[in-house]
């Protein structure tokens, strides 16, 4: 783990680490499976082995492969195979369950095939089957299996779109559920095996119709909210005219919804969430008091545009330092979430990026305050780094290294100003992914 020099590069070290370790995808679902012969117990629910003939893992996400690892622990020889679907980059060794790697944020054909794979493996399965389904965040992009009369680079165009008008998650992947043969529930319809699926949650309040876009959960959305966010967005004909013609027929009755709540097929399907966001604030808090910190959560979550929330939480730090609200110094604020950021132009960064380099315009002079914004996967945007760490310093350090740190945040080109002040983050791989973590330090 790479953190810019700083006086507080080993708090900051330890309060990173506890995050992470606390949603770790090995260790969480090592705590949620257990086995005892053939009593396997997965969450609150409890399975009998000799019900099934075969035991099989499928699954996506970026911090599947630990998952997996963790399964094969669990289940040993009992496991039958498996076949699960991470990030370029993001593979992790496993025995008896194949890792294959694909596209994301935009996906590619490597997903397509592994998508295909996916589906066929789960379609062999009978009633007489245990279905493991392993979830994390990304499975959205990594499974990519466009509906007939609809190709992939339709749906690659069609996500870019997405990312780039600053539309959240959950519309993001109303539009993908609209487009895709396995999401929205329908990884369920596919198979007559019993599912259990264990999920690493990235989406903020455990949705579990929204995480990794739902392949095996009711769906609440429609074709005519899909059409409604294109829309809303302005992108509804900027997106290729097979994606429109789909959405169009399905608002007319002319392709089948996705099932929806209530469906009798869920009633051979559980789910089991064994890390999420909170989980990893929580930790961060721990470890913040745990070092003689005053410390608390930010509520709300942060959702909105990355330079806004940035912009906020550097307000908050000025509150700290001049008025001593709503905690003291020597303290700490750790907030989670995952902002947006709508970009114009070409540049390179990523949403914590952008809310650090906001966050420096903000608290610029500010003696002993820090604020880091990460993403638990270590990925940040399209870029090596996992976010970035910013002091009151900042901005004067930009000046004198003839930085443009407001300009390149106006260009959503922050990545390049970052690199130069060495205010950049890199962890790699984390092998978990539970949205953004943001803390705030004051000493």
């Amino acid at each position: 783990m790479q953190i810019p020099s700083s006086p507080i590069r080993p708090l900051l070290r330890k309060l990173i680490v506890r995050g992470l370790g606390a949603v770790d995808a090995r260790r969480a679902v090592c705590r949620a499976i257990s086995r005892n012969g053939e009593k396997l117990v997965i969450g609150k629910r409890r399975y009998n082995l000799r019900r099934y003939e075969r035991v099989v893992v499928l699954g996506a996400g970026k911090a599947t492969a630990s998952m997996a690892q963790a399964v094969e622990q669990r289940l040993g020889s009992r496991l039958q195979g498996g076949f699960v679907v991470v990030k370029h980059g993001h593979v992790v060794p496993t025995r008896r369950i194949v890792v294959a790697e694909a596209g994301h944020p935009v996906p590619d054909r490597s997903g397509q095939r592994a998508a295909a794979r996916l589906c066929a493996m789960a379609s062999e399965l009978s009633r007489r089957d245990l279905l493991i389904v392993l979830l994390s965040g990304g499975a959205s992009s990594l499974l990519p299996a466009p509906v007939a009369g609809v190709t992939l680079a339709d749906k690659k165009r069609t996500t870019q779109e997405l990312l780039r008008c600053g539309a959240s998650i959950r519309e993001i992947n109303t539009v993908r559920k609209h487009l895709s043969r396995i999401k929205g529930g329908r990884l369920a319809e596919l198979t007559e095996a019993t599912v259990v699926t264990v999920i690493l949650s990235d989406v903020l309040g455990d949705d579990l119709s929204a995480i990794a876009s739902g392949p095996t959960a009711p769906d609440p959305t429609t074709y005519q909210e899909a059409v409604a966010i294109l829309k809303r967005h302005r992108i509804w004909r900027a997106v290729p005219p097979r994606v429109r013609r789909h959405l169009d027929r399905g608002c007319r009755g002319l392709a089948s919804e996705t099932p929806k709540p209530g469906s009798s097929l869920f009633r051979r399907v559980h789910h089991s969430v064994v890390g999420n966001n909170d989980a990893a604030v929580t930790a961060v808090v721990r470890a913040a008091r745990d070092a003689g910190l005053c410390s608390l959560v930010h509520t709300p979550a942060l959702i909105g545009e990355a330079r806004d929330e940035g912009q906020r939480f550097g307000a908050l730090a000025r509150q700290i330092v001049r008025e001593g609200t709503p905690l003291r110094r020597p303290c700490c604020v750790v907030a989670g979430g995952e902002t947006t950021v709508t970009v114009t132009g070409k540049g390179t960064g990523g949403r914590a990026q952008e809310f650090a380099a906001a966050a420096a315009l903000e608290i610029a002079g500010l003696a002993k305050v820090w604020v880091l914004a990460i993403g638990t996967d270590g990925t940040d945007g399209p870029t090596d780094a996992a976010g970035a760490v910013i002091d009151g310093n900042t901005v004067a350090r930009a000046k004198r290294f003839s930085v443009d740190l407001e300009g390149a945040l106006k260009r959503h080109n922050v990545y390049p100003a970052l690199k130069q002040l060495h205010q950049l983050i890199v962890t790699g791989p984390t092998g978990t992914n539970v949205n953004d973590l943001y803390l705030l330090l004051a000493l």
